[in-house]
């Protein structure tokens, strides 16, 4: 193992604990003013598209944008995994009931719903990202196995990543296929995010 995935996991593990010791009460507060907060960026005002993950375990429950998308003429997307590539697409779903438990328990899209195309399909499009971790930059930590990144790469829109205040670090350990988002929201607001020197 290296160094630094040494210490991502060591990270890893301190941050899903202190997300997992959040009283029921709390979390449902928390999630509820960062939703606030998702659904006031001029952002989202201006995106047709909205990409969306489904929460798992203490993960931020985002889904309560879904409707708001919805009802605002917004297409919402959510990723479906391909685990021997490691490689994620995002596929349009109309109704929560389209979406059913797949790699890792998480709820996807049916593999027939059409693909959101980062390159062919037309729209701004605005992508909700989660974390265990983030630091002051941007820059996020997962569970490990890079499907965002990947995806990042390839996506021209911007990237919000969500997290409880709790979640942010000063710094995280970076590889070279690392990508930042370009807004971090917590239950807070808006966080500012600084310049790497």
């Amino acid at each position: 193992m290296t160094p630094i995935k040494r210490e991502k996991d060591a990270i890893r593990v301190a941050c899903a604990e202190r997300r997992d010791a959040m009283s029921k009460e709390e979390k449902l507060e928390l999630d509820s003013k960062i939703i606030q907060v998702a659904t006031s960026l001029v952002s989202f005002r201006h995106a047709d598209i909205i990409l969306l993950y489904a929460p798992i375990k203490s993960e931020i429950d985002v889904m309560p944008i879904f409707q708001l998308a919805k009802e605002k003429g917004k297409r919402v997307a959510f990723p479906k995994c391909n685990k021997e590539e490691r490689t994620m697409k995002f596929h349009f779903v109309d109704s929560i009931e389209e979406m059913e438990p797949c790699a890792y328990g998480i709820r996807e899209p049916k593999e027939e719903n059409e693909v959101y195309d980062p390159e062919l399909t037309k729209g701004s499009a605005l992508c909700f990202v989660p974390g265990l971790a983030f630091d002051v930059y941007g820059y996020r930590l997962g569970y490990g196995k890079g499907y965002y990144d990947k995806f990042m790469h390839t996506f021209k829109g911007s990237c919000v990543g969500v997290a409880y205040t709790h979640q942010i670090l000063p710094s995280l350990p970076k590889g070279k296929y690392d990508k930042h988002c370009d807004i971090l929201i917590t239950e807070k607001g808006i966080k500012t995010l600084k310049t790497e020197k």
